[in-house]
């Protein structure tokens, strides 16, 4: 039997520019009413460039939900309706400069189920271009390049933590061979 709760009622306590913030009462397989507290997002959409030569460009930017700098793979989220696919590739060239020849999906990640519904689609970049970087207004990065495999010593080691950019580096190990 699949589990299952159903809505009853929901209130809206926050529409921000990036999420909505719910409250929802649910009835419980068991008949028992629940209070639910659901973070509702557009998503978002990340991409893994990886050179010909084996390097990896990584994002250091500053997170104020953690207040520290952050590595990361370049990402964005998603306007409503817009494709998650030419997302990614936006993202690609306004925060590292690059287009690519070749892409592929990496697949789609949900980074919080307890309470969000965010889902950040994924994908790899090879055969790359170098171009201008392009970021928006208030945005602030640097772009890190390292070669693959240190990238993927520093998601097992626990310096990087964005569960994205482990999932896509993870991943990428495996498509690519490294």
């Amino acid at each position: 039997m699949a589990h299952t709760e159903r809505i009853i009622s929901e209130e809206t306590i926050f529409t921000g520019k990036v999420f909505t913030v719910k409250t929802r009462q649910v009835e419980l397989e068991n008949g028992k009413v629940q209070g639910r507290e659901v973070v509702l997002h557009n998503g978002g959409a990340a991409i893994l460039p990886v050179d010909d030569e084996g390097n990896v460009y990584l994002i250091r930017q500053y997170r104020i939900a953690f207040e520290e700098e952050v590595l990361e793979m370049p990402a964005g989220k998603l306007e409503k309706g817009e494709d998650p696919f030419e997302a990614a590739k936006r993202e690609l060239s306004e925060e590292t400069g690059f287009t690519a020849k070749h892409y592929f999906n990496l697949g789609e990640m949900w980074p919080t189920v307890g309470y969000c519904g965010e889902k950040i689609y994924l994908y790899l970049a090879t055969g790359l271009t170098a171009g201008e970087t392009h970021p928006d207004d208030d945005e602030f990065v640097t772009t890190v390049k390292m070669p693959f495999e240190q990238a993927y010593n520093m998601c097992m080691d626990g310096t990087i933590k964005d569960g994205k950019t482990l999932i896509a580096l993870l991943k990428a190990k495996e498509l690519l061979g490294k």
